[in-house]
């Protein structure tokens, strides 16, 4: 009849459109920075921890964030020692708690004047604290999927999409030279999108994973780069 033909011609432009958007959602862009203030270098015995300053600024860095950061930077041929968040916080309880953590690279020589705390550091081998802050949160989007049930004419139809932004910036502190070594910074963009030709079918583009291998390489690079 002359309705089905309409629906299947509605079908078929709904199809194409959300092959398009399949092809779309593969789209993403990345722009990184690096600001070095130290020569910097990986020695036998040395170690990194990657905590989140998130608490510094009111701001929320996702924990699976971090633990991905630490997998990445860790492992590999030429992965790295990191000592994992919880564990370090353990540690050195209570000095890296909320509100005796030290706030910025100035007040490490008043942190490593304790002596116990300067042994643990010697102990345990940390050689450079990263702080990450950041997030990834999902910014303007548009467009529309309607749903029926009906007999031979159920399902959803129409296109959504919203764009995933993911920005993070980790500030390297070096506890031998007690010296802030520098920063990396590594911002994803990307389009997720929700086609629906009966069955909506979420395409999220993967931001926040592709930001966390990004910076666990520039991290990487900075610091076995240079000889300290």
């Amino acid at each position: 009849t002359g309705e089905d033909q309409m629906k299947k011609k509605r079908l078929t432009r709904l199809a194409a459109l959300g092959l398009g958007a399949i092809a779309m959602s593969g789209c993403m862009t990345a722009h990184m920075e690096q600001s070095r203030h130290t020569l910097t270098g990986i020695g036998e015995g040395d170690a990194v921890v990657i905590l989140a300053r998130s608490y510094h600024n009111g701001n929320f860095t996702e924990n699976d964030f971090i633990d991905c950061v630490d997998k990445n930077l860790s492992h590999g041929d030429s992965g790295l020692t990191v000592i994992p968040d919880g564990e370090f916080r353990d540690a050195f309880y209570p000095w890296f708690e909320p509100r005796t953590a030290p706030r910025s690279p100035n007040d490490l020589p008043k942190l490593l004047a304790d002596e116990q705390v300067a042994a643990k550091f010697a102990d345990t081998g940390v050689r450079y604290i990263i702080w990450i802050e950041g997030s990834t949160e999902a910014l303007e989007g548009g467009g529309s999927i309607s749903c029926s049930v009906g007999p031979g004419a159920g399902g959803c139809f129409g296109l959504m999409w919203w764009e995933k932004d993911s920005d993070y910036e980790a500030a390297i502190w070096d506890m031998k030279h007690v010296a802030s070594a520098g920063m990396v910074a590594t911002d994803v963009n990307g389009m997720s999108i929700m086609p629906a030709v009966v069955i909506p079918v979420p395409l999220i583009a993967p931001t926040q994973n592709t930001a966390c291998k990004r910076l666990a390489d520039q991290l990487r690079t900075f610091l076995v780069e240079g000889v300290s």
